[in-house]
């Protein structure tokens, strides 16, 4: 009688998570590499980030799996001991990893995986401005007016994507006009050091806009953000079209530079929740004509293509990308070399 043994096979789930300041999403990937069960919490809701992952894990029954997980978060990861930037939580990558008994965990900067999505993207998620055209392989630069401005630089070694992050957005401002110029002395009344990001980003449009006020002696408040980019869509405001102007102009300058100084001829991609609102605005802006106005290598970066990535979730994209490519890294060390 021959003797039949059962044996079980421990199954592997991959998860990933977009973690903001508000919001955290998380999703499963399939074994088609896809995103599946897709869900988003606030934040606010939960103690910790341990809290959050183990009331995901709860509601998808992962209890007695192998769990590989790849957080992208809006702060700096280089340490053991991450300090979120916008709100009160802060954690051991190492306590993180025995409290949920998690296979591997990578953490990620939220740019960082930003960037590992964009070799994904097609042609529905994203919008060109401009002329040029991308070449396979070559370096990709990314940036994004949010919150802040997060920064990013993606080359490609061995067939595989590497991630250049750091913090671009803190750069200085540079202005490249009288007007320019003009904002930065007003910024200069409220900070010692003007970065980029005071003035790309949604309070960097506010002070923009203040700016204007101040510079100009107006008798208008100060708006918000939305009420600015509203108020110039509709072209019911001269210095909030003023403003917003500026915004993409200062915007094209920036992002002219990351193609300069990154030799990115795989594109400049234009990330965060501020301009996809404004599409339309934005193609017909001074955007790109500042993107290529670099003097003696304007032509340089007339063949550098511009665009504005449309996908909803391009974080939790980009960490399905990075895990799946750590993975497979993984796999391949560990086989045995053939001889």
């Amino acid at each position: 009688m021959t003797k039949i043994i059962q044996v079980k096979i421990e199954q592997v789930v991959n998860i990933v998570a977009d973690i903001g300041g508000t919001n955290i999403r998380l999703a499963i990937i399939d074994n088609a590499q896809q995103l599946t069960k897709i869900a988003s919490f606030q934040c606010r809701d939960f103690d910790s980030l341990a809290a959050v992952l183990a009331h995901y894990f709860a509601e998808q029954k992962l209890s007695n799996k192998t769990i590989n997980a790849c957080l992208a978060i809006a702060c700096p990861v280089e340490n053991d001991q991450v300090v979120m930037t916008n709100m009160s939580w802060s954690f051991s990558k190492q306590a993180l990893k025995d409290t949920l008994k998690l296979n591997n965990l990578w953490l990620i900067n939220d740019y960082t995986a930003i960037a590992h999505a964009i070799p994904q993207l097609t042609h529905e998620q994203k919008i060109q401005i401009g002329g040029g055209n991308t070449v396979v392989n070559k370096p990709i630069a990314v940036c994004g007016p949010g919150t802040g401005l997060g920064v990013a630089n993606l080359v490609n070694i061995d067939d595989k994507w590497v991630c250049l992050s750091g913090e671009g957005g803190h750069a200085d401002f540079a202005p490249v006009n009288e007007e320019q110029v003009q904002l930065l002395q007003f910024l200069f009344t409220k900070y010692h050091h003007v970065s980029t990001e005071q003035l790309l980003s949604g309070l960097g449009l506010e002070q923009i806009f203040q700016a204007l006020i101040a510079i100009n002696s107006l008798d208008i408040k100060p708006l918000s953000a939305t009420e600015i980019s509203q108020n110039a869509i509709n072209n019911s405001c001269e210095t909030s079209l003023l403003a917003l102007q500026h915004f993409c102009k200062i915007l094209g300058s920036f992002a002219g530079n990351l193609a300069l100084t990154g030799g990115s001829f795989g594109g400049v991609y234009i990330a965060g929740g501020i301009v996809p609102r404004f599409i339309e605005f934005f193609k017909n802006s001074g955007f790109r004509k500042c993107f290529e106005q670099k003097g003696r290598f304007s032509n340089y970066n007339q063949n550098i293509p511009t665009f504005v990535i449309t996908e909803s979730q391009p974080g939790l994209l980009g960490a399905c990308a990075y895990l799946c490519q750590q993975l497979s890294i993984t796999r391949q060390v560990s086989q045995p070399i053939m001889k």
